[in-house]
């Protein structure tokens, strides 16, 4: 019974309450055996990613990646599989999933446990570079093996059995129960609440907290990897699809189930119930209602059978909204003692005490300078220049450019393509600007591109649908971005949720909002004099009856275009702001060590406020920008961007800690990826005359990875000056070495 708790039958209740919803609504449906087999069907995929999910949030760690590790290891073992591939036997395809997945788990804790970089980036960053291995292995196509699954025994795992039920649920139960008993009732479980609960406390009390947080990521991944093959087992094939979404689902489902999100807390039967019901919730909303319509065809009235659903995006908008739901039970709910107090209420008795919400005393400094900072008081000209932390990235600039006009002089140096790649740039960089006070806040915005796409589905829709004017559908698209960031800020600085769950909240709620908007339909037909954001100077000097005829003002109003002109004047006024007013400072402050900043008499709660709604301001006039300049609308837009923008200000000189960063650098850092994406994409003309273009599906493969090299770099070679401590050492050497020889003279 210890397995088992209060929180646990109040699941229950709820589910059962839910499953009673969901026969009202739709009957034909929820009322049947098949409701129940599905829901616990789907259940057990989720519900086993959920039990390894659950180590590591009680760690205090978070795997975003988990959805990406599905899909990478069904794309795996279907490549293995597939008799167009490599045709192996279903058992060894199986293994070398799983190996692979165990893999990925041991390189996210090396990265989190030894090379110090937060687990938000570290997974977020897996994420993207699986996704990509998933579109490029795939090429975007499916996989499948139907008639070659038929002879194997490892596909009855996805079929279902005499009794009636899918056996997944089977490979579930047995999760579920290993799992809880392991995290409840051995050393491994207390090893894993001690590190979540003081990670401190637990390395004095002889734990080896690294070992204990890769382990964590092992188990995890692991899961991933056999959801992954109870999902091919099922369909007996793969798409480039699989698992996308997935890391959400998981972990709402474990913190519903009542894990702290803080560490320390969390059972794996409460996650998995916690996966029931969020698949149930799914269900419910996927479903529909039945409805009768009345249609008329040739003069003659007929009754239709029909589904009233949800537009596409209402789902993952409204699991988005129950993840940052969930989040707030445990610090408002169970620790403010709410039920008690309202019981205490009713009743006249005096409140019960609030439990103590835990945290630290001393909040230590996020950021320190290095051995290269301090060597660089008093350079001058290019020392001072090569000691800057924005130096690299400008330098990176200068070289990716020469590289292109090396391989492609003919076209890289063209107006064509400078214009090309300012467009690029622009959207890229306007949200890098609002990143970069972010970051330097100590916070994180994983939002951006999904704010981008909201801002933009609004301005799309109020010209398209409603007929507003342009300026109307401007004003609302930009609110929309600030409001976004409004909301972030709040559950940030108001309730203290670590930004990086309250924007990854936003970044499935803006998405789904996007889509929901147009309905999932691309949008095209604006007024001109909208599009002309989008356009270089001679279009809009044309529109207007005055285009230049000839000489070096045609050539620049050809290349330089409206929304260039607007992220100039944006830049200069955030550069400004941040470098040479006060309110820079305290951005800094706050980013470098909060508590000492608080003490100093500044607003950090307001400061870290302001820096998010600056920068879903700028992701809404990216959206607007997006819209002008492909005259259109389209629901995946903005996908991927945070990654662009996150890697943009580090590669610039910004401190994923906090307490570093400057507009230059990110606008440099932005400049890199833009000329990657550019150079990945080139035509290389061969001297044979053949020509030669890498696959789009791997872009994001490399954007991953420079973020983290990046992200690696900051930590090792400015913030711990690796080199310079390697340096020290064996100076120290050398010299203990000469002592001990003149001494033995």
């Amino acid at each position: 019974m210890q397995l088992v708790g209060g929180w646990e039958a109040g699941l229950l209740a709820f589910m059962a309450l839910l499953y009673l919803v969901g026969i009202a609504l739709n009957p034909t449906f929820f009322g049947s055996t098949d409701a129940i087999s599905a829901v616990l069907r789907d259940t057990a995929r989720y519900g086993v990613m959920a039990v390894g999910m659950t180590f590591v949030i009680v760690n205090r760690d978070l795997d975003l990646s988990v959805g990406s590790t599905l899909g990478l290891t069904a794309v795996a073992f279907s490549i293995f599989f597939s008799p167009t591939h490599y045709g192996m036997d279903a058992v060894p395809a199986a293994l070398l999933c799983l190996a692979l997945g165990l893999a990925i788990g041991l390189v996210n804790g090396i990265l989190v446990a030894i090379l110090r970089v937060p687990p938000f980036i570290a997974t977020l960053t897996m994420l993207f570079i699986g996704r990509g291995l998933v579109l490029g292995l795939t090429g975007g196509k499916t996989i499948g093996f139907d008639i070659k699954a038929q002879g194997y025994w490892l596909f009855a795992m996805g079929e279902t059995n005499a009794l009636g039920f899918n056996n997944q649920i089977l490979v579930f139960l047995v999760f579920a129960v290993v799992g809880a008993v392991v995290l409840a009732k051995t050393r491994i479980g207390y090893e894993t609440y001690a590190v979540g609960g003081n990670e401190q406390a637990a390395q004095y009390a002889g734990i080896n907290v690294k070992a204990v947080r890769i382990r964590g990521f092992m188990i995890s991944s692991f899961c991933a990897a056999v959801a992954g093959l109870m999902n091919v087992t099922q369909d007996k094939g793969v798409t480039s699809q699989y698992g996308q979404g997935a890391e959400l689902i998981v972990i709402a489902a474990v913190i519903v189930g009542g894990a702290a999100i803080a560490g320390g807390r969390g059972r794996v039967i409460g996650a998995c119930l916690g996966a029931a019901l969020v698949v149930l919730i799914d269900k419910v909303l996927r479903e529909g209602i039945p409805v009768t319509r009345t249609i008329t065809v040739g003069g003659v009235e007929m009754e239709v059978q029909a589904l009233a659903q949800l537009p596409p995006g209402a789902v993952p908008a409204f699991l988005g909204f129950i993840l940052l739901a969930a989040v707030l039970i445990e610090p408002w709910v169970v620790r403010g003692n709410v039920f008690g107090r309202l019981r205490a209420w009713l009743t006249g008795a005096e409140p019960p005490p609030s439990l103590d919400p835990g945290g630290t005393a001393i909040v230590g400094v996020k950021t320190f300078g290095t051995a290269s900072d301090a060597r660089a008081v008093g350079a001058r000209r290019l020392r001072a220049f090569l000691h800057r932390r924005d130096a690299a990235a400008i330098i990176l600039v200068v070289a990716l450019w020469l590289v292109g006009m090396w391989l492609r002089p003919d076209f890289w140096g063209s107006l064509n393509n400078s214009f090309n790649l300012l467009l690029a740039f622009s959207e890229v960089a306007l949200l890098s600007l609002g990143l970069t006070y972010v970051i330097a806040n100590g916070d994180i915005d994983l939002s951006v591109g999904s704010v981008l796409a909201l801002s933009g589905a609004i301005a799309a829709y109020v010209m398209k649908e409603l007929g507003g004017d342009p300026l109307l559908a401007i004003g609302l698209a930009l609110a929309a971005g600030a409001l976004c960031g409004a909301f972030n800020g709040w559950l940030t600085t108001r309730f203290n949720m670590p930004s990086f769950v309250a924007t990854l909240g936003m970044f499935y709620i803006a998405r789904g909002l996007a889509a929901w908007i147009v309905s999932g339909r691309q949008l095209s037909g604006f007024p001109e004099r909208f599009n002309l954001i989008g356009r270089n100077l001679y279009e809009v000097l044309s529109y207007f009856g005055a285009p230049p005829q000839s000489g070096l003002w045609l050539e620049v109003t050809r290349a330089v275009s409206v929304q260039t002109l607007f992220l100039l004047v944006v830049a200069t006024i955030a550069g400004i702001v941040l470098g040479a007013t006060p309110f820079g400072q305290k951005v800094y402050a706050t980013g470098g060590n909060e508590r000492a900043a608080s003490y100093a008499g500044i607003d950090t709660k307001r400061v870290r406020f302001l820096s998010l709604v600056f920068s879903g301001l700028c992701a809404g006039a990216a959206g607007v920008i997006y819209v002008a300049f492909y005259r259109s609308f389209n629901p995946s837009a903005g996908l991927l961007r945070e990654l662009d923008a996150i890697a943009s200000v580090i590669i610039g000189g910004g401190s994923i800690f906090g307490g570093y960063g400057t507009i230059i650098g990110s606008l440099a850092g932005a400049a890199v990826i833009t000329l990657i994406r550019s150079l990945l994409s080139l035509q290389v003309i061969l001297a044979n005359g053949a020509s030669f273009v890498l696959p789009q599906h791997w872009m994001n493969v490399f954007i991953g990875l420079i973020l983290l090299i990046a992200v690696i770099g900051d930590i090792w070679f400015r913030q711990n000056n690796i080199f310079g401590e390697w340096r020290r050492r064996r100076q120290a050497a050398a010299a203990a070495r000469l002592e001990a020889g003149s001494k033995g003279a």
